[in-house]
């Protein structure tokens, strides 16, 4: 596997509020993007500890990753202990009243993509030329979608197109997504936050994985592309290439 990964504050915030995971280990395959929210700076401590905990436990658990459903479990474990302490910190600290966050990770066994996902950051499949959203954002804009009540391109400019019905810390019950995709070769995993999502359509994502080899500099050029259309969140990436 070949990795790449950025993550940019964009030209807007005045802070970057997403976390990010991309292990350069090829027997630890853990790779996460968060996109926390709150106000002055909840949202980073939110998305941060996230990150911490779901790395922690999986590194506890490197030995014993031996099946997929073993890590979908853990995956379920991880995601529900970020949530509750996310949570109770959320209440125990006025400043972090309301804090919460995104949460997008995957794991690779095998054949195997395992995923998890609670919020609007995405997972993308790129195979032979073509791209395929994995996960279903948790949004407000996304469920009118799915009622016909608005287009796709309508949804891109909505007014509450930021607003998400479902985040990791926001509630001491979370749901969450949990997804087994198979892999080829030469396929391109992709995480993002929505800072991509909204600002590059998804043929412009396509495109630049098709056209550069390399998977860092793809990564760089998204950000970069994502920016010069207003940057208007923090923007963060992380893609991995099956060879």
């Amino acid at each position: 596997m070949v990795i790449g990964s950025i993550s940019d504050v964009g030209k807007i915030r005045e802070n970057n509020q997403d976390a990010f995971y991309a292990s350069k280990d090829l027997y630890f395959p853990l790779y996460m993007v968060a996109d926390g929210m709150g106000g002055h700076k909840a949202g980073e401590v939110a998305s941060t500890m996230a990150r911490s905990i779901i790395e922690s436990n999986f590194l506890k658990a490197k030995d014993n990753l031996l099946h997929e459903n073993i890590i979908i479990k853990l995956i379920k474990e991880s995601i529900e202990e970020a949530n509750t302490k996310i949570y109770l910190k959320s209440l125990q600290d006025e400043k972090y009243k309301g804090m919460g966050t995104t949460i997008t990770l995957a794991y690779i066994f095998k054949d195997k993509i395992c995923i998890g996902h609670v919020g609007d950051s995405r997972a993308y499949l790129i195979r032979e030329g073509n791209i395929c959203q994995i996960t279903e954002d948790h949004s407000f804009v996304n469920e009118l979608l799915k009622t016909g009540s608005i287009t796709k391109e309508e949804a891109k400019i909505h007014p509450k197109r930021n607003m998400i019905t479902r985040a990791v810390g926001s509630s001491s019950i979370i749901e969450m997504d949990l997804i087994i995709r198979e892999c080829n070769k030469n396929d391109i995993l992709l995480l993002c936050s929505d800072g991509l999502s909204n600002m590059l359509k998804e043929f412009e994502i396509r495109d630049v994985f098709m056209g550069e080899n390399d998977v860092q500099k793809a990564c760089e050029t998204l950000a970069t592309m994502a920016n010069n259309k207003g940057g208007f969140d923090n923007i963060t990436i992380v893609a991995i290439k099956f060879n």
